[in-house]
């Protein structure tokens, strides 16, 4: 079993929300063992845990919150400390929408990637299935089924030639994540961007950062993978994951999911304790509040 990690040093970056529009900047700093994966909402100093108890919003993004105090768009960012193996962090958020950057998680890999990783001393605890679990919506289902590792077998089917179906298979560890799923777009269609802004969604939304098509072509230039639509899928469900508090080790197959069917899922793994185990040496998770900015040592503050 591992050791848990958290960065070396602090880092900023910074964009505009994908839904607002408007500008972002995160700092990601260091986090003591056992502390998990937590945000600061750096207007009201209110501390986010991310955990599915305090998921808000799961349309077109995923938004978690205490009170008045919301971070919306976390998904990338999520996918991204936890696709590269990152157990204790705190983000810290200006805005209120995490920044979108290229509508992938790569921007977020090598923002964590010039931090450095630092291997602490405390065990990781692994939450292990060890009975399957399965969450459905009509045609659109998710299961998840014992494994020592996680991962994915995810499909989608969108009536769109330049879409259609198709299916990514994998597991998901630190190097097949950033070669395989990081980079991988956000995507939407032409004919929903009008639909979308009138609901007030949508309006950062660019060629820069989204691959958008229409009914003949990919309108926003090359796209990175020849299925990279459904990469992008795994990529939401390993940040919607995150929301479980501990790394699962588990087989998903997904059918038509998304954010919503996601966090379902991970509602039912925890409402159903006889189906896991929680494996390793470490600490409950988000147990260790993490300590204001004038507590910060200066090690590790900007």
């Amino acid at each position: 079993m591992r050791r848990q990690r958290t960065i070396r040093q602090a880092v900023v970056s910074e964009g505009i929300g994908l839904h607002t529009g408007l500008p972002g900047r995160i700092r990601l700093l260091p986090a003591p063992e056992d502390h998990g994966i937590q945000f600061r909402h750096a207007a009201t100093g209110t501390i986010v845990p991310a955990r599915i108890d305090h998921a808000q919003e799961l349309a077109f993004a995923t938004r978690i919150g205490l009170g008045q105090s919301a971070i919306s768009t976390v998904e990338h960012l999520l996918s991204a400390i936890r696709g590269v193996g990152i157990d204790n962090i705190l983000v810290e958020l200006e805005g209120g929408e995490v920044p979108i950057m290229d509508g992938s998680a790569e921007p977020f890999v090598e923002i964590l990637g010039e931090a450095g990783i630092r291997e602490q001393e405390r065990p990781v605890t692994v939450l292990r299935l060890t009975a399957p679990v399965e969450v459905r919506d009509g045609a659109k289902w998710i299961r998840a089924e014992p494994s020592d590792e996680l991962t994915v077998d995810y499909r989608i089917s969108f009536d769109n030639p330049l879409v259609g179906y198709q299916r990514y298979v994998g597991t998901v560890d630190p190097e097949t994540y950033r070669k395989a799923i990081a980079p991988a777009r956000t995507f939407g269609f032409l004919k929903d961007v009008k639909y979308l802004k009138s609901q007030g969604l949508g309006l950062g939304g660019s060629y820069s950062n989204c691959v958008i098509v229409d009914d003949h072509r990919v309108v926003s230039g090359e796209l990175r993978f020849p299925d990279e639509f459904v990469r992008h899928k795994v990529l939401d469900l390993v940040g919607d994951l995150a929301l479980l508090e501990y790394p699962l080790a588990a087989s998903i197959t997904a059918h038509k999911a998304g954010h919503a069917l996601h966090a379902d899922l991970v509602r039912a793994i925890l409402a159903r304790p006889e189906c896991w185990e929680l494996v390793g040496g470490g600490g409950p998770a988000f147990v260790v509040p993490f300590p204001l900015e004038t507590e910060i040592p200066a090690a590790i503050a900007l």
